[in-house]
């Protein structure tokens, strides 16, 4: 069974990679990355295939069994197309399993809301394609804020408009654990999975990176607007945007999901601290 994964370069995808190359031979596993070049360190083999260029998955989707296709980072709309790219590729070369990383979230109350409705497209464009299906609906990874404790460490706070509202943290490595499981067993197939750890606050969160990192951060909620207007400051319109939806959608509890974790993976999930144990650890 030959098993290929889009967008192999990204750090969730090398994480699905690294776990499929544990449970399958390395011969199996096949990348496909716009810049094949940038994708030697995989220690698989590697195909092109651009999301915006149909006859590049034409090619690459040759000869697959199954396909693990991961949502696409452009403008909501665009991504419908070019995850369309993939899914019709597939079709044609008679793949006959496809696998999709989705996400939590809401429809409609938050900025946050037009990139979870064109994931929710394409998750209708999978389960419609013909082909065997799993889809996963991914919590918000923990990573970020631990990649950023040098900045709140200057700033002495995480502060965000998440208010008081629960989120089930999950991580990539765990991630890249559930999505290897659900390519590979067919007890999966037609089954949508919310892949979410245990919802915890912001204020919690804060508590255990106190406790890992022996820092002494203060969580400080602030206002949507507020807090939309510095992510924009620091990171432009487009991605300042989202990330405030994302949060303003955690005080909404959007994020507060029941887990279907242990279902996809056959594990529990990790509890927080042990998430951030294992990125300290790496």
């Amino acid at each position: 069974m030959k098993i290929a994964v889009t967008a192999a370069n990204g750090q969730l995808s090398s994480s699905i990679i690294n776990e499929l190359k544990k449970k399958i031979r390395k011969e199996n596993v096949i990348g496909i990355v716009r810049t094949p070049e940038k994708a030697s360190h995989l220690g698989i083999e590697v195909r092109k295939g651009d999301y915006t260029n149909r006859e590049d998955f034409d090619s690459a989707l040759k000869g697959i069994d199954a396909v693990l296709l991961l949502s696409g980072s452009g403008e909501p709309q665009k991504r419908i197309q070019q995850h369309r790219n993939v899914i019709e590729a597939a079709k044609q070369n008679a793949v006959k399993k496809i696998v999709y990383t989705s996400i939590v979230g809401d429809e409609n109350e938050t900025t946050f809301s037009p990139i979870v409705r064109s994931n929710r497209q394409t998750e209708e464009d999978v389960k419609e394609s013909g082909m065997r299906w799993v889809i996963g609906r991914n919590g918000i990874y923990i990573e970020p804020d631990l990649e950023y404790i040098d900045t709140y460490i200057i700033e002495g706070e995480i502060r965000n408009c998440a208010g008081d509202g629960k989120c089930g943290y999950t991580s990539r490595d765990e991630l890249g654990f559930a999505y290897s499981q659900m390519l590979l067993q067919d007890k999966h197939n037609g089954q949508t999975y919310n892949l979410v750890g245990e919802p915890i606050t912001q204020t919690q969160l804060v508590e255990l990176i106190n406790q890992e990192f022996n820092t002494n951060l203060k969580f400080n909620s602030i206002s949507v607007d507020e807090y939309e207007k510095e992510r924009k400051a620091e990171l432009g319109n487009f991605i300042g945007t989202i990330i405030a939806g994302i949060y303003d959608g955690i005080s909404k509890g959007v994020n507060d999901v029941p887990s279907d974790f242990m279902k996809a993976a056959g594990r529990p999930h990790k509890a927080p601290m042990e998430m951030i144990k294992s990125f300290m650890i790496k």
